[in-house]
């Protein structure tokens, strides 16, 4: 396992509404040799950053027949601020079980922390469940398995349900599917809600796996957040349509609304079709099968092998409660190129999607495009549309037919959408594997102009075999500047030079540069502070 211990990924990142110089950030963080959930926050708008521990490592034992449970490892961290000054951060905690240790435990729970009017300084300890799921002898096999919480809050001062906690979370079950959850907090996160099913039976999910026609139950990464009217909406990736053929393997976001505060959900509605990264086992020599990733253009390397996903994002305008933007990534989009070979091609022997054309220079290229509605989310631009007439939020002649994936999205004070990503459009990228960070924005959702975040370009990941570097990066413009957070790999990573620690070779500290030393590289999280674009908030 080399560098786990010093690796960091996954970062969101959170701005106090009433004073947006106060950050906080959470991350995976990998110091203790397993996953936990780790935060740090900023008192000077994010010019410098202090680092916390979450006091996470055990819980209150009641669900699990003991008075403590100690959790093995942990991560999906998200935080957000009330409008009183209080930070939230939701974690997941599970167990790996008999295979990696002699605990048979299996267990799995998601928690939520508070921060008390010090802005992420210190949390309340024991972390407050939201969901629990006992498993200690391991005879279930880990299901119900609770995972990817994510939590937003309703710091709108003027909303009906202000300061309302809300933490949503994917739970795979062997008998019913994998099915998207939400529970509230009216109380600050000391209790929550009985779980509640956000996406109901609905004719966008004519082909259920588990459940009667029509069930939403093969959906992941669902995503909250809040419009200033106190609406709750929750967006997704679908895949249940199920109309494949060997020229089409496209799947699906929905969303799905609340207006009783989260207590039930609206019948979901299509936001947009997309298509999902390729299968990396098929284009990548010798990966696991299983793994989306995002192959590099170059039909002689296999660099770029860490697991991707093109997940979406949604955020409400501010100044219109009625204007929903839901953002996310397709790999057929309107840069795609297919008359040049990139075509879709049916799936690959792990079920995910293969495309012609993913190596080749000039082929395939993912994209990030934008679905809007201006009726509260009842429909979409991108419900009728094929994403290859959608809206594109990077569609400069530099970008197209380049690779953008991992969006973020959030509106400023003033209006102006704001997408944060990982690009390759830079140097030489898309032919090395290499990332970096970009921006764009757009005050009329139609024409967007786009930033280079990194100085220079990212390599490929080298810590977990280069094949985990998180599944999101986050983005807050709460206040009179954008906050972009990623996790940063330009950092040699620092190990023990191969041949030393022995008795007659004092050891000796490496970097990937180091002679008869891999390459390898830290993961770090790094954030940076932009200027409000066209101003105003």
């Amino acid at each position: 396992m080399p560098g786990r211990g010093q690796a960091s990924n996954e970062p969101f990142i959170a701005q106090d509404p009433n004073a947006p110089d106060h950050l906080v950030a959470s991350f995976n963080d990998y110091r203790a040799g397993e996953g936990t959930c780790a935060t740090a926050y900023s008192r000077n708008g994010g010019q410098t950053w202090s680092d916390v521990a979450v006091p996470n490592s055990f819980t209150r034992g009641s669900a699990f027949g003991t008075a403590r449970e100690y959790w093995q490892t942990g991560g999906d961290g998200t935080v957000a601020f009330d409008s009183r000054a209080n930070a939230y951060l939701a974690c997941q905690r599970f167990q790996r079980g008999g295979g990696d240790s002699s605990n048979q435990d299996l267990s799995s729970g998601i928690y939520v922390f508070r921060s008390t009017g010090n802005g992420g300084a210190s949390w309340n300890f024991p972390g407050r469940p939201v969901i629990e799921s006992a498993d200690v002898q391991g005879a279930a096999g880990g299901f119900p398995f609770e995972d990817k919480p994510v939590l937003t809050v309703d710091s709108n001062p003027a909303s009906p349900y202000r300061d309302r906690i809300y933490v949503t979370f994917t739970e795979f079950d062997v008998v019913n599917g994998i099915l998207t959850y939400e529970s509230y907090s009216d109380d600050f996160g000391e209790h929550f809600s009985p779980k509640v099913l956000v996406f109901n039976s609905a004719a966008v999910c004519p082909n259920s796996f588990f459940g009667p026609a029509d069930d939403c139950d093969a959906g992941i990464d669902g995503q909250p957040f809040v419009g200033p009217d106190g609406a709750v909406y929750v967006v997704q990736e679908n895949f249940n349509n199920f109309f494949y053929n060997a020229t089409d393997n496209h799947n699906q976001v929905i969303l799905a609304r609340s207006s009783d505060g989260g207590r039930s959900f609206a019948t979901p509605v299509k936001v947009a079709d997309y298509y999902d990264l390729p299968d990396c086992a098929s284009y990548q020599a010798g990966q696991d099968p299983g793994r989306s990733c995002v192959p590099e253009k170059n039909p002689a390397s296999a660099n770029s092998i860490f697991r991707a996903i093109n997940y979406a994002v949604g955020a409400v305008n501010p100044r219109n409660a009625r204007q929903v933007a839901v953002v996310f990534g397709s790999y057929i989009n309107p840069d795609s190129n297919e008359s040049t070979g990139c075509s879709p091609a049916y799936f690959a022997g792990d079920a995910l999607n293969t495309y012609d054309g993913v190596k080749a220079p000039g082929g395939c290229s993912n994209g990030i495009l934008l679905s809007i509605s201006n009726d509260g989310g009842l429909t979409f631009s991108g419900g009728s549309t094929d994403p290859r007439r959608l809206t594109s939020v990077t569609p400069s002649a530099a970008q197209g037919g380049t690779d953008q994936f991992w969006p973020w999205a959030a509106f400023t004070l003033g209006g102006t959408l704001v997408v944060s990503y990982y690009d390759r459009q830079y140097g030489s990228d898309e032919f090395t594997g290499f990332s970096d960070v970009s921006m764009a924005a757009s005050r009329d959702l139609v024409h967007f102009s786009a930033t280079r975040i990194t100085s220079s370009s990212m390599p490929p990941p080298s810590q977990f075999e280069g094949t985990f570097y998180g599944d999101y990066a986050g983005l807050s413009a709460a206040g009179g500047a954008i906050h972009p957070i990623w996790a940063d790999t330009r950092t040699a990573e620092l190990f023990l030079c191969p041949g030393t620690g022995t008795p007659l070779h004092p050891p000796a500290v490496c970097t990937g540069s180091a002679p008869n030393a891999n390459p390898a590289n830290n993961q770090e999280i790094f954030t940076v502070i932009v200027p409000s674009p066209f101003g105003g908030g």
